[in-house]
């Protein structure tokens, strides 16, 4: 047996939401393990959406620009008729970016895409990823968590502050947790492969047929793949090599010249909407589809699983640098609701679709108007007329910084720290300095120049007014002196 390691975190399972957490640890210094039992990166497109939040998310991490080199908007949905025409409706509404929203259309990349582009990052950072080897027990006490893993060099034991099961709907440690995981199976089944196809074009988003008889074929930016989609029969085996997909494809299209050549992955599942009863037992918690798994419907499951990660890094790493334990209470409070409202969402979606409603994803599937009111980390104050509240997202907005040159709050947003923004309050005491919170003015010498309003307009905020923005780009607080947010912040990451 190898001897005993240690580390700070322990994260089972490198899928979207435990490379997103990996990489936001690194950027903040702690150290942690990343292992998954699966021999190598999951290879097929499944999630291949990522919503407006996500895509602020990634520019935050660093991982925005990686994608965009293969990632792309979602093609026209091409409605083929038996009788030869067709229909072509948009999948999301054509929108136009705005200063506080400058991402506003969903992506489409092959989620092994956007994975790739997350360990990518993460090597960057000088993160460290173990494939093959597999959490095969753990146990917890009041100081941390002792973890047995088993891989290529054998059994080894590792001792870590805290464990993070981010293992899938099948999870082990959700299991071994013994946390329940209600919900339905939702009475369809499907297959989703990835194919190279000759003969179709690659300008849309093709569907043939109803019912049982439908099929999807939708091209993937960055590759020479096509992912087909369909419904199988809830019984029996399915013929998922190319000459039994070449057969669905020619059956459910009534056209000879679709030739599946080749399969890369592909994959016969049943939809479930599933919700963990609890997201913390002790040292341990869970994230992504772990705690919560969902109808492909929407583009939702990934995008909430990453965002997960998101919600609970910057809470380790407060904790770890010596916050009040009670802080990562706030992770199950805040991202639970979350994924039972998604969850809602993404069965309503997936009922029209069983209808023969045209997908069309709205402003509901965006993920920008998630926030956090009823959050403990959220400090309640009197209704307000206008602008943010504490718990809401927070805008972007174009400024100029001190020298006048333009930049964006989101460039001043980006990285692990707080931010306290105080707008014309040059007469108003600022919060106090403390490490990991960034303290800006707007208007006066030295101060960002919102020439154009949008930031008070995007913000409501009256002359004098501070707002408090947490290391994950929502609004802790909106007070009308720096001492309030002084208060918050001892209260939230104790004293300095």
């Amino acid at each position: 047996m190898t001897p005993s390691t240690s580390t700070d975190i322990l994260i089972c399972g490198a899928g979207a939401a435990g490379l997103t957490l990996a990489v936001d640890l690194a950027r903040r210094g702690v150290t942690f393990q990343l292992i998954d039992k699966a021999g190598g990166p999951f290879p097929g497109s499944r999630g291949k959406g990522i919503q407006p939040r996500s895509q602020e998310v990634f520019e935050d991490l660093g991982v925005l620009d990686r994608i965009l080199e293969t990632a792309g908007p979602y093609p026209p949905q091409r409605a083929h008729r038996a009788d030869g025409g067709c229909e072509e409706t948009l999948v999301s509404e054509l929108l136009s970016p705005t200063p506080a929203e400058s991402y506003v259309m969903p992506l489409l990349s092959a989620q092994f895409l956007t994975e790739r582009a997350l360990r990518e990052r993460l090597e960057a950072l000088g993160g460290r990823l173990r494939f093959g080897v597999e959490l095969t027990g753990f146990s917890q006490d009041a100081d941390g968590v002792t973890a047995k893993l088993t891989g290529p060099d054998g059994a080894e034991t590792l001792r870590c502050r805290y464990l993070v099961g981010a293992d899938g709907g099948r999870s082990f440690v959700r299991s071994a947790l013994g946390v329940d995981f209600p919900g339905t199976t939702l009475g369809v089944r499907a297959v989703v492969a990835d194919v190279r196809l000759e003969g179709l074009s690659r300008d849309a988003w093709h569907r043939w047929g109803e019912g049982l008889e439908m099929i999807g074929l939708c091209p993937l930016w960055g590759t020479d793949l096509v992912q087909l989609q369909g419904p199988i029969p809830l019984e029996g085996d399915v013929d998922l090599s190319a000459e039994g997909l070449r057969a669905m494809v020619a059956a459910r299209t009534g056209r000879s010249d679709l030739v599946v050549t080749s399969v890369a992955w592909a994959s016969a599942y049943s939809m479930n909407a599933r919700l963990a009863d609890r997201y913390r037992v002790g040292r341990v918690f869970l994230a992504g589809d772990a705690a919560h798994i969902h109808p492909p419907t929407g583009g939702q499951g990934l995008n909430t699983s990453l965002q997960d990660a998101y919600n609970l890094g910057w809470k380790l790493a407060a904790v770890l640098d010596g916050a009040p334990d009670g802080l990562l209470d706030s992770y199950e409070a805040e991202r639970r609701p979350v994924a039972a409202e998604v969850l809602g969402l993404s069965k309503r979606l997936l009922d029209d679709a069983k209808a023969g409603v045209a997908m069309r994803r709205g402003r509901e599937t965006q993920q920008l108007d998630i926030g956090y009111p009823g959050s403990p980390l959220s400090l309640a104050g009197p209704a307000r007329l206008q602008g943010v509240e504490a718990g809401d997202r927070a805008p972007d907005a174009p400024v100029g910084d001190p020298a006048g040159r333009p930049t964006r709050l989101f460039d001043l947003f980006r990285g692990p720290h707080w931010t306290a923004l105080g707008y014309e309050a040059d007469e108003r005491p600022a919060p106090r300095p403390r490490p990991g919170v960034e303290i800006l003015r707007v208007g006066g010498p030295g101060g960002l120049a919102d020439d154009a309003g949008h930031l008070r307009d995007a913000y409501g905020l009256a002359p004098g007014e501070w707002v408090l923005v947490r290391p994950d780009g929502y609004v802790a607080a909106v007070v009308p002196a720096g001492e309030a947010i002084d208060r918050h912040l001892d209260r939230i990451l104790g004293p300095v």
